[in-house]
């Protein structure tokens, strides 16, 4: 399966919202796979201070830097924060692939729920704000406690690539396939992004009655 997919080892990966530990997860694992990465948050400092505080070689800059350098640019941004940070990045983000892993969630008494979004998901909002970018939706159900887990040598998992860009798809497929154990699977346009952002949701109810740090597996492909 990943024959077909292009060559992107040289491919530089920005994470915007880097100081998270699902950002911080995914700058580590690129990093480890050779690409060079860069963490960007509001604050240049917080960015760079996120940085050091991984295992690996990794820079850290505004969220403005890393969109204008990195050759792909991760949004994983806080939902609430989300609409706003991509308003004022539409410049340095057009034309690059901008790859939306942000889960619109929310939390109560009985645990995590999606939250409706008026554009239909956070995917499709990313790409109403950034109509010159093309936007792919992946990396929702990977763990940041396995990312981060250095004792975690492969991820278990498949990650479901949604857009409507062949070529962008096919591109984030391959750098999801470049951490290893894991394998990158289109799961469709854009549009459905909705779905896979709120089935996070279920994971999380999963996660927390086994105690696990489950992902997905697709079969028969």
């Amino acid at each position: 399966m990943t024959m077909d997919l292009p060559d992107v080892s040289a491919l530089s990966i920005g994470i915007l919202g880097g100081t998270g530990d699902q950002g911080k997860g995914l700058a580590r694992r690129f990093a480890l796979a050779g690409h060079t990465v860069l963490i960007g948050s509001r604050s240049a400092d917080r960015a760079q201070e996120a940085a050091a505080s991984l295992d690996v070689e990794v820079r850290g800059a505004e969220n403005a830097v890393v969109a204008a350098e990195a050759d792909v640019v991760v949004v994983a941004v806080p939902w609430d924060g989300h609409k706003a940070t991509l308003e004022s990045l539409r410049e340095p983000l057009a034309g690059k692939i901008v790859v939306d892993c942000v889960n619109p969630l929310g939390f109560d008494g009985k645990g995590a729920y999606a939250l409706p979004v008026e554009e239909g998901s956070a995917a499709q909002q990313a790409q109403a704000v950034l109509p010159d970018s093309r936007v792919v939706a992946a990396f929702h159900h990977v763990s940041a406690v396995l990312l981060l887990d250095p004792s975690v040598a492969e991820i278990d998992l498949d990650v479901l690539v949604l857009g409507d860009d062949r070529e962008a798809t096919d591109i984030v497929r391959a750098l999801a396939s470049r951490i290893p154990g894991a394998r990158g699977v289109y799961g469709g346009r854009l549009r459905n992004a909705h779905q896979v952002e709120a089935f996070t949701a279920n994971l999380i109810s999963i996660n927390r009655r086994y105690k696990a740090h489950a992902g997905i597996r697709v079969t028969d492909v």
